[in-house]
């Protein structure tokens, strides 16, 4: 079965620069992947000892950020590698200063693998969440190498749960340890047989409690608010915005709101912007001028979303009438900000468990999101009261970097 996997990665190999003709993404996926090896010996020198960590995109990284970063704290004298199977992660975060070398994951090849591990030689590995991938997880072994994942999640719908999955379970005989989030993803490892495994929680909440440690002042945010009821909505999607464009056409004068797109793509802001009524004005045009005279301000840039959170009375949150559904609820949370997210949101723990909490409000349509917000508006005791249930949910289930580091250090 090894066998027939290694050929079909090696199919995919050849054929991806055919397709990378056609697709801007899948471009980045080839192109990134030409000089990894060369980059890595000009990196690192043969003496040099090394911790790898693997995140499949941008959301692991963040995920497994509080771990890098206690782990490098805990192994200064090791050079840290950072690994991305996806353009989306990698393009975004190639520049990261956490890591002292960040390239693509080359495809899961034998041939690959080899190359790969033979020149990192490192000490411990760390897997983010999700990826499974038979050829490095199999030459890890070979060489003895330490494995870990973190912030695992299991599901039984996936392939390891199945009567066929044995080539995927023997896959998990790798791993020297399992961390994984919740106590369902627990037991299903145990199910199958491996009992090396710990509920360690999501290290997701120590990454969005350490956001209340920095500096997360934007005076332009605060000029623009000007002590004003000021609504956020973080990484729409034209489905969100939709919704929410007639109800920011209608609302007080003395209600503003910030909004920044998931997409940030000129023609699309610019169809934001022509559709709504009120005063607006965009990030990449605020110089020169008056933000306090404005009732919406549209971030069309990335990297600040965070940030913003922190000046919200409310706060939506997009994605929820997406597949697989709402983006980042935790960074409002984390801030006691009261959330609204569309109604998919099955797929992510947080969400299920904040809806359940009543601190966070699922809507379906036009409807229901102009009664929520009309509700959360006028009534200031319900806002407090919601946002007291977030942040003290996400104050709850912090720890799980601690868990690790307790295990790697006993």
């Amino acid at each position: 079965m090894l066998s027939l996997y290694s050929f079909l990665v090696y199919l995919v190999e050849k054929v991806l620069p055919l397709v990378a003709l056609f697709s801007p993404k899948i471009k980045l996926f080839v192109s990134g992947r030409k000089a990894v090896f060369a980059n890595l010996k000009a990196k690192l020198a043969p003496s040099d000892k090394t911790i790898w960590f693997h995140a499949a995109s941008l959301g692991e990284y963040e995920q497994g950020l509080p771990v890098i970063e206690a782990v490098k704290k805990q192994y200064p004298s090791h050079k840290i590698v950072l690994t991305f199977f996806s353009p989306s992660g990698f393009e975004v975060r190639k520049n990261n200063t956490v890591a002292d070398v960040t390239v693509y994951l080359p495809l899961d090849t034998k041939k690959n693998a080899l190359q790969f591990v033979s020149i990192l030689k490192p000490d411990l590995v760390f897997f983010i969440k999700y990826e499974f991938w038979p050829n490095y997880l199999n030459e890890l072994k070979k060489q003895c190498i330490q494995t870990f994942l973190i912030s695992g999640v299991f599901r039984k719908n996936q392939v390891f749960f199945k009567r066929y999955g044995g080539f995927y379970r023997k896959a998990l005989e790798t791993f020297t340890y399992f961390f994984v989030q919740n106590e369902s993803s627990k037991n299903l490892v145990q199910s199958i047989g491996f009992n090396n495994v710990m509920l360690s929680g999501d290290t997701r909440f120590d990454r969005v409690v350490a956001i209340l440690e920095r500096d997360n002042t934007l005076d332009y945010i605060a000029t623009f608010k000007d002590s004003k009821t000021t609504i956020v909505v973080g990484s729409s999607w034209p489905k969100d915005e939709q919704l929410l464009i007639n109800y920011i056409n209608n609302a007080a004068t003395s209600i503003k709101f910030i909004i920044a797109p998931h997409n940030i793509k000129t023609e699309q802001i610019a169809t934001l912007k022509n559709l709504i009524k009120r005063k607006c004005v965009m990030f990449s045009e605020k110089e020169n001028q008056n933000l306090a005279d404005f009732d919406v301000f549209i971030i069309d840039t990335i990297g600040l979303l965070t940030k913003i959170y922190s000046y919200a009375d409310v706060a939506y949150v997009g994605g929820g009438f997406g597949h697989p559904g709402v983006h980042n609820l935790l960074e409002p949370a984390t801030f006691g900000v009261p959330i609204v997210i569309g109604p998919n949101y099955s797929h992510f723990s947080e969400a299920i468990a904040l809806v359940h909490l009543k601190g966070c409000i699922s809507i379906s349509d036009s409807i229901s999101l102009n009664e929520c917000l009309d509700t959360l508006i006028a009534n200031n005791d319900e806002r407090v009261e919601k946002g007291h249930i977030c942040s003290t949910f996400v104050q709850l289930n912090k720890g799980a970097t601690n868990r690790i580091l307790n295990y790697l250090l006993s």
